[in-house]
């Protein structure tokens, strides 16, 4: 009973001493000068320390909490990398399609689709132009090392090349769609024209909806694991206060609306072109070029296949991803910490798939277009001849033959 008596007497003058070195505890330590012989030994003798002196309730350090960075560290490697090869295989492979691009000012097939594809290289080197500050930016694993005024052109060059991408794609696919089931209005309205107009429009739009994140600072302060400050560059969402956060998930889910309007108006376009090209008969083989045109078919289809599937692989996932996620950074939902987690890893690989667009986008309607295969054909068969074609590329770059040929073409292979 004495060795009992004694623990509790210790016990209670080291409670009493914690009190006296805390202030916000006072009043709790009127309780622990009760008599001891009031109080259970056993409960006395117990390990679990009282709350209030253990256990911060500051509402401050939950704030700091809720304003910590969602963050996912595979992509300090992973994107360097990735971003590299991209910048390397977009910028040689625009800079070229924008080279044939201007060569073929003579192709009188080509007017409105030339003007609209130099569009979209125009964007994709853009893009391509600024990869290697965002490259830079995941080797300092997240620190902007540049000027704000850079980092706000960075992330609105990435804005702008991305949905000047999709809105000249789906331009593209309405222009195909209007002259497959319309082909004699088409014809009859001043194509140039037309598509310097919508083409001036689009680039309107674009950077009118790109002039916020231009006026505003893209960089936010953040900590770091060892403590220190880094400067993140539009990544600094967790930062919003609660009035802020409702107009940045009003703002981004507009954005995800009207996307996918767009998509469904793509595939409309591109399933109505399939039906019409479909239902036409198999005819005999055209004497003067010899090709069926159950082949021009085959590869009008698969140039269809690929508008469709550059929308589902490069931004159909980023826009599914988009609206979750910004719920997530918000903390706006009561999801896991795993469930956040898991959302920012996929937001991360989406932005990855987006930046595939701009090497994507001279595939699909460069390379994969016949006239383009004959006159980059011609080209590279005068290159290894070592032949000096650069001054006459414009006028004597194809032979006889081979610009006939591309004249003769059908309007299916003219929108091939």
């Amino acid at each position: 009973m004495f060795h009992t008596e004694a623990a509790v007497n210790t016990r209670h003058w080291s409670t009493l001493m914690h009190c006296l070195l805390d202030e916000e505890n006072i009043c709790f330590y009127s309780q622990l000068s009760k008599p001891v012989q009031q109080q259970d030994p056993l409960k006395m003798l117990s390990t679990e320390p009282p709350v209030s002196v253990f256990t911060s309730e500051n509402p401050s350090n939950d704030n700091s909490q809720n304003n910590t960075f969602l963050d996912s560290e595979f992509r300090y490697r992973l994107f360097p990398a990735f971003y590299g090869v991209v910048f390397v295989i977009g910028l040689v492979a625009n800079a070229y399609v924008l080279y044939v691009l201007h060569h073929m000012r003579d192709s009188r097939a080509m007017n409105e689709m030339r003007i609209y594809m130099t569009n979209l290289t125009v964007a994709d080197l853009l893009f391509v132009c600024v990869l290697p500050f965002w490259i830079s930016y995941y080797c300092q694993n997240g620190n902007w090392i540049y000027s704000d005024t850079l980092c706000s052109i960075s992330g609105s060059l990435f804005f702008v090349n991305t949905y000047c991408s999709v809105l000249f794609l789906t331009v593209i696919s309405v222009n195909r769609y209007w002259a497959v089931t319309q082909p004699l209005v088409a014809a009859s309205t001043d194509c140039w024209k037309r598509g310097v107009i919508i083409s001036v429009i689009v680039w309107a739009v674009t950077l009118a909806a790109a002039a916020y994140q231009l006026a505003t600072p893209g960089i936010q302060e953040d900590k770091n694991a060892v403590g220190g400050t880094i400067s993140r560059c539009f990544e600094g969402y967790q930062n919003n206060n609660d009035k802020s956060k409702l107009p940045v998930v009003v703002i981004h889910f507009i954005i995800i609306g009207l996307f996918f309007t767009v998509f469904l108006l793509v595939v409309l376009c591109n399933v109505r072109i399939a039906c019409t090209l479909l239902a036409q008969p198999i005819s005999q083989p055209r004497p003067s070029t010899g090709r069926r045109p159950q082949g021009t078919k085959r590869r009008a289809l698969r140039m269809l296949c690929a508008v469709v599937g550059v929308f589902v692989v490069c931004f159909v996932p980023h826009h599914v991803v988009q609206g979750p996620w910004t719920l997530a950074v918000l903390k706006m939902t009561n999801w896991s910490e795993e469930t956040r987690q898991f959302l920012n890893d996929a937001h991360q690989v989406t932005l990855l798939l987006m930046g595939l667009n701009c090497i994507l986008d001279p595939i699909v309607y460069c390379f994969s277009t016949r006239k383009f295969r004959m006159y980059i054909q011609g080209h590279l068969k005068k290159v290894k001849q070592g032949k000096n074609c650069s001054n006459h590329t414009s006028t004597t770059g194809l032979s006889m033959k081979i610009r006939n040929q591309c004249e003769e073409l059908s309007v299916f292979e003219e929108k091939d």
